[in-house]
């Protein structure tokens, strides 16, 4: 309100010379839009039009172009548009433009009989110079055509204005000096993006980047090599540039949806800890790309899922299985999220409907061990575990972590037979894996076969000896399978070696070291094992301390 009474106290001629002023910037920045489609320069071309009418609202140019701009960027509908070029028909009915851009968007409303005659109102009123409006009526008489039943009249009607809107071409200034001015910028973005894809082709990457630098430099589609120079960048694994030079053409257009594409998958790629940067790019391609919205929000659950932001990725990986409800990696992705979120259930739906579609052997297989583990875990249900394992092990008979989880389920629940089968399966798959040998040899000792359980124990310690858990196992079968206190001694120490903390060695060193009749031994292993017992709780206290207590009585 402030504003629009500083404008009331200025006097009628500044007034005009302010809005004149206001409508050549405009212009000159409506015209660099056009050629460059830059959105800055659309939204100074806006603002300066807005300036304009508030300075001389009798300007029946502000409000046709105000128009065709506010509607480019979505902020009036369709309605409102043709609402302003009728105000500029009302201030000039003579003037061509003020018609053309009515009929225009009449055009666009799909009200053909009236842009039909605003069409001929403007080549009513530009005669010699009406090339533009002829050539815009026989293209709305064209579609026209095109969606209603036709008669020989229309398609002559259109040849007519078609033919003579391009022989009157020669006399339209405005669209030959536009036409020029474009041919001369084309001609020039043409020259540098040609030379540097040569140069490109031939891996001459410091000239082609130089090239495109010249490009942003002399012409006035900055962004199309600022993008080039990204895709050179990402070439020779340079992402800072990149993501540098897409940044700056999403600056100027923030809605460029290659850009935007490969921002959002370099940033998700190569920057783990920029998340929310991801999500943005990733948001307003939403607002931008109808056909891939399902790839977009199965993008954007991943990144939710980085936050540990529950409910976003399950409300992401749902609109992407709305898009698609067919898709296995959508409904796998979602089971994924649901289980994250403690909605077992759910999770168990999408899961198997992630397996029913199955579009690859071994990656379904994968999807049957995180439905196995939900089953024998979350719902104890074991039968419908060792059901799914097997059913993943049909489907991918290599798959080796599929044959270790169905053999810790047999172990768990006593079906030693069946676990020492998987195990020995998983050997025979993968012979440098120590887990394989070091899960047999627990069920091997569990069933009592001492010396095929040293065997793997050896084994599994060859192939990590680093596993502390593996040296104690070692010790235990020749301690309590074999009765050989002085080899069962030195696996403890080696255990507590690698792991100072661990309760159960010095415990079972304790045990070793009092058959042999190291009492002292004995007494500080007992005692550590007390210690650290106060922190672990693997052990009975009571038990440590009768056995500590057993070692000084006479």
């Amino acid at each position: 309100m402030s504003e629009q009474i500083l404008v009331d106290s200025i006097n009628t001629d500044e007034r005009c010379r302010l809005a004149q002023d206001a409508l050549e910037k405009a212009r000159n920045y409506h015209e660099k839009f056009l050629l460059g489609q830059h959105n800055n320069d659309l939204e100074e071309a806006i603002s300066n039009y807005i300036s304009a009418v508030k300075y001389n609202p009798n300007i029946p140019e502000t409000y046709y172009r105000l128009a065709s701009l506010m509607w480019e960027q979505g902020q009036i509908c369709i309605e409102t548009a043709i609402e302003q070029c009728k105000m500029a028909v009302t201030l000039a009915p003579d003037d061509m433009n003020a018609h053309l851009y009515t009929g225009y968007f009449m055009q666009m409303a799909h009200d053909f009989e009236g842009a039909k005659h605003e069409f001929k109102e403007a080549i009513r009123s530009s005669r010699m110079a009406s090339a533009r409006p002829r050539l815009v009526l026989s293209q709305s008489i064209l579609e026209k055509i095109t969606e209603s039943n036709a008669n020989f009249g229309d398609y002559l009607t259109f040849a007519y204005y078609f033919l003579s809107g391009s022989l009157m071409l020669a006399w339209d200034k405005a669209s030959l000096n536009m036409f020029f001015k474009t041919l001369k910028d084309d001609c020039s973005v043409w020259s540098y993006d040609m030379l540097g894809r040569f140069c490109e082709k031939f891996k001459l990457y410091p000239t082609a980047k130089n090239l495109y630098k010249n490009g942003v430099k002399n012409t006035k589609h900055d962004e199309l090599f600022y993008e080039k120079i990204g895709d050179l960048a990402i070439k020779n694994k340079d992402t800072d540039t990149a993501v540098e030079c897409y940044r700056t053409v999403l600056n100027a257009n923030p809605y460029a949806h290659s850009v935007l594409t490969k921002l959002a998958t370099i940033i998700q790629t190569y920057y783990p800890d920029n998340v929310n940067e991801a999500i943005d790019y990733y948001e307003r391609l939403l607002a931008i790309d109808e056909e891939n919205k399902g790839q977009i929000y199965y993008e954007l659950g991943h990144l939710y899922l980085k936050k540990e932001d529950k409910l976003n990725s399950v409300s992401a990986f749902k609109l992407a299985c709305e898009q698609d409800s067919e898709n296995p990696f959508y409904n796998n992705s979602l089971a994924y999220a649901y289980s994250k979120a403690e909605l077992y259930d759910d999770a168990i739906e999408h899961y198997q409907k992630a397996i029913a579609l199955n579009p690859d052997n071994e990656w379904t297989a994968i999807i049957c061990q995180a439905l196995g583990t939900l089953y024998a875990e979350i719902k104890e249900n074991y039968v419908a575990a060792i059901s799914t394992y097997q059913a993943g092990i049909i489907l991918d008979p290599n798959n080796y972590d599929l044959l270790i989880s169905l053999g810790d389920l047999y172990m768990s629940q006593s079906d030693l037979d069946s676990a020492i089968k998987s195990y020995c399966d998983a050997i025979l798959l993968n012979k440098d894996d120590y887990r394989c040998y070091f899960k047999a040899g627990m069920a091997l000792w569990e069933k009592e076969y001492v010396e095929e359980a040293l065997v793997a124990f050896h084994k599994a310690a060859e192939l990590n000896p680093d596993n502390y858990y593996t040296f104690n196992n070692l010790g235990t079968v020749y301690l309590d399978g074999l009765n050989d206190a002085e080899e069962a001694l030195d696996y403890f120490e080696e255990a507590i070696a690698l792991n100072e903390n661990y309760t159960m060695a010095y415990y079972n060193a304790a045990r070793a070291s009092e058959i042999m009749g190291f009492t002292n031994d004995a007494a500080n292993y007992y005692q550590k094992a007390i210690d650290l017992n106060e922190v672990s709780q693997e052990l009975n206290e009571k038990d440590l301390r009768a056995r500590l207590r057993k070692l000084f009585e006479v």
